[in-house]
């Protein structure tokens, strides 16, 4: 395997906060990027803020304390390169300018106008720079057809149908357990930057890329037919079951869940012959998939008697180990992030803090979940304190001196 990572050689400069950008960042630094992230002066990034925080003595969620990183800093800020400027100066817009003209690529998440009135956004940047791939992740797109309307993940979701499909059919609609607009949108804002570079590959021209958190959810949800199946009486929130694929859920056990789908004719015709029904797979009302999602109730009532009477390891065994039947149980996050496999493969990794390995805390964040055959991709620098790189930044790379340093700190614009 080669020491280059894919990305290796492309320059980010990172103007994201919070986490629907800064984990689009963090997937290009995963992936070899050098990403220089921009923050204020003395603040940083609101995700600082984020409890649970950890110091010398380990994990805490008390009142932050000086020496308090955010665990959210920690897993979100890795493989960045931190510096601090001050973009409402004009002395830190013309940093940003000669920053934007090392670089291959801006990604930004500012609220709407935001870029604009500072003087940053991809018009002023292009001038600057026109090669640059400019990709801009917001929450309605630009202009908002939602005026003051600020773009939190659960406002997403409510506004996308998301919620109202998800739950039980006689229940609320229902948040899901993760903050899936944040992290859809800088995936697809991923995908585009680097179409986008593939294209300035072949041109020589770069381009404005724009994400918005409700379209990516929105294209989501429209992936199921929801229209056609409200009209056919399907229910729109269909909780651990999928009636038109039945059977296609999650059942009780004698000790906990397991996840179970057997609509295709041999899955079917195995689980009836493991229950010790094997005339259910004869049965007029459950042979076919058409008839048993009209039947559905029966044949899941069959299914969760049996499978209450015994252990989840049991019926695994003789569904999944000697019938070949997919299911598994439903496991605990802790559970999942506990895995070796899941470790190995680097999907989940620990995070790296002097607090946690004085203290013996194990605390597990995101991985790279993509696999090269050629090249390495991994989460291999830990997040660094704000501004911890300016002087390597600003030095090194825009050569300015020592007392040049020195005097933007002291006018507070780095």
């Amino acid at each position: 395997m080669s020491a280059t990572k894919p990305l290796e050689g492309i320059r980010v400069l990172d103007l994201t906060v919070a986490l629907a950008g800064p984990y689009g960042s963090l997937l290009l630094g995963g992936l070899g990027a050098e990403v220089i992230r921009i923050e204020s002066p003395g603040g940083g990034d609101i995700a600082r803020n984020n409890p649970p925080y950890v110091n010398h003595e380990g994990i805490h969620f008390g009142v932050r304390q000086s020496d308090d990183v955010s665990l959210s800093i920690l897993n979100r800020a890795r493989n960045k390169k931190s510096i601090t400027l001050d973009l409402k100066s004009e002395q830190g817009r013309a940093l940003f300018m000669r920053l934007a003209q090392e670089c291959d690529v801006v990604i930004e998440n500012a609220s709407e106008g935001a870029t604009k009135r500072l003087g940053v956004d991809y018009e002023s940047v292009r001038q600057a720079n026109p090669k640059i791939v400019y990709a801009s992740v917001k929450a309605f797109g630009e202009p908002s057809p939602y005026p003051n309307l600020k773009g939190m993940d659960i406002i997403v979701q409510a506004l996308s149908g998301i919620m109202d499909v998800t739950g039980f059919a006689d229940g609320p609609p229902t948040r899901l357990g993760l903050p899936l607009a944040d992290l859809i949108a800088p995936m697809f804002a991923v995908n585009g930057i680097l179409a986008a570079l593939i294209h300035r590959g072949r041109t020589g021209v770069g381009q404005h890329v724009q994400v918005s958190m409700l379209d990516c959810l929105a294209s989501l949800v429209a992936e199921e037919h929801f229209d056609v199946y409200l009209k056919e009486g399907y229910p729109k929130r269909s909780g651990n079951f999928l009636e038109r694929l039945t059977p296609f859920g999650v059942y009780e056990t004698q000790d906990s869940y397991v996840a179970l789908v057997a609509f295709q004719p041999e899955w079917f015709r195995n689980l009836a012959e493991a229950m010790g029904r094997p005339e259910l797979a004869q049965d007029p009302r459950f042979a076919v998939l058409g008839p048993r999602t009209k039947n559905s109730a029966e044949i899941n009532a069959i299914i969760r008697e049996w499978m209450h009477a015994r252990t989840s390891a049991e019926i695994i065994r003789e569904l999944q180990e000697k019938r070949g039947v997919p299911c598994a149980e439903v496991r605990s996050p802790q559970q999942m992030l506990a895995d070796p496999y899941l470790q190995a493969r680097g999907a989940v990794v620990p995070l790296v803090h002097p607090g946690l390995e004085a203290s013996g805390t194990v605390a597990m964040g995101m991985g790279v979940p993509i696999q090269f055959s050629e090249t390495p991709a991994s989460f291999d620098q830990p997040a660094q304190a704000l501004g911890e790189a300016n002087e390597a930044i600003y030095c090194d790379l825009l050569k300015l001196s020592g007392a040049e340093l020195q005097q933007l700190r002291a006018q507070k614009v780095i």
